[in-house]
């Protein structure tokens, strides 16, 4: 049994995307602590773009690295499984992202050895526990707000992808998959920061003041502007991945799992194993 799943080429290849989509979105989960300077990282000079008065530059969280390939996956994983199979891998990446903050606040709490907390005084690090809880010990506002942009954008992304389809049939998967990304990405970008900085600090006591309303749209319109040009970007990235996916299932298969995904066809139960 478990040797003809394996040899299912739309389930390994379902397994294959599926992983790296939820190891994209976990890791920009966990490294999103950052925040970094991208016209340092290109040795530009800063914006300085002028927004309701106030000027700002892409200090951008590292997160924002990896969540256009996050996206670019979901629309990949919808072309050729559905909607279903989006919700599934997006659900269960929530699951898994919330299990790993639970599990990193465990660790946090236990009590940490002596000689480790000094370890690294030489590297200029006094408190090595201090370190990795301050390092790991994101607010639940910024995990609550993640992982609900995360969910949102991937509805949205589904909804603009298969609406695009529709109309356009198999043309122009660029349009479907880059403005799909373009669209949710918008979404994404302002809810994040209205969950974390804005509404969070109000309804939960002791969390600091909540950001200006301005504050929040300027810093979304920055951090949009950083993911608009990384998806257009990356979209040769998607016809590439398009090419190596139709070489590997075969057209027929392909073409048959597209029109599965779509509602159009007796689904995936018809494809043999080991197809």
């Amino acid at each position: 049994m478990i040797h003809n799943i394996l040899k299912d080429k739309p389930t390994r290849l379902f397994i294959i995307l599926s992983g790296f989509l939820i190891a994209n979105a976990m890791v920009a989960e966990f490294m999103g602590v950052k925040i970094f300077s991208l016209e340092e990282l290109f040795g530009w000079k800063p914006a300085n773009i002028r927004l309701f008065g106030d000027s700002y530059s892409f200090n951008l969280t590292c997160g924002v690295l990896l969540w256009p390939v996050v996206f670019v996956m979901t629309d990949i994983i919808n072309e050729y499984y559905g909607r279903k199979g989006v919700r599934f891998i997006s659900w269960l990446a929530v699951i898994l992202i919330g299990y790993g903050f639970i599990m990193l606040f465990g660790a946090m709490k236990t009590p940490p050895n002596s000689w480790w907390i000094t370890s690294k005084q030489s590297a200029g690090i006094e408190n090595m526990s201090s370190a990795y809880n301050g390092i790991f010990g994101q607010g639940l506002g910024i995990i609550i707000a993640s992982m609900t942009a995360f969910l949102i954008g991937q509805l949205i992304d589904v909804f603009v992808f298969r609406s695009i389809k529709k109309k356009t049939g198999e043309k122009h998967i660029w349009l479907r998959a880059t403005g799909s990304t373009l669209v949710s990405q918008f979404i994404d970008s302002f809810v994040v920061l209205m969950i974390a900085f804005y509404f969070y600090p109000k309804w939960v006591p002791n969390q600091g003041s909540a950001w200006p309303v301005n504050q929040v749209v300027a810093i979304g319109i920055v951090n949009y502007i950083y993911k608009f040009c990384v998806a257009i970007l990356l979209t040769p990235v998607i016809y590439l991945v398009h090419y190596r996916i139709e070489k590997y299932l075969g057209h027929d298969l392909a073409k048959k799992m597209k029109k599965a995904a779509m509602g159009q066809g007796d689904g995936l139960s018809d494809i043999p194993v080991g197809g």
